[in-house]
């Protein structure tokens, strides 16, 4: 699970850096805020490429995908961008928890193979 979350963070790393550069363009934001908001952003998905595993890991990283989600009221295309990357952060933790389970079930099988070997 946590390689798949973690390929979405990264991912979700660069959609922010170039909404930034969008946002940046807008006359009615200023370049700090866009770039406090959107560097907070990055330095958040960055951050939690390391957290996914610990405890509140995945409710931060779902916040980060409302996060992404909202910013589309201030560039629109960040709707379809956020509800593409919040499936994928869907996937991610749904199929990586299966891959995970998949990995348990051969690692104790292997394990009781050599056990009677």
């Amino acid at each position: 699970m946590r390689t798949l979350c973690a390929s979405t963070l990264i991912g979700e790393f660069f959609v922010i850096g170039f909404a930034g550069l969008v946002a940046m363009k807008l006359d009615d934001a200023s370049m700090t805020v866009v770039w406090t908001v959107c560097g907070i952003g990055m330095a958040l998905s960055v951050l939690l490429c390391g957290m996914i595993t610990r405890p509140g890991g995945i409710q931060l990283g779902w916040a980060l995908q409302v996060a992404l989600v909202l910013s589309g009221f201030v560039v629109p295309m960040m709707f379809i961008l956020g509800l593409a990357f919040g499936g994928l952060w869907w996937a991610s933790i749904h199929y990586g928890r299966k891959i995970d389970e998949a990995k348990a079930r051969w690692a104790a099988q292997q394990e009781a193979e050599e056990a009677t070997a």
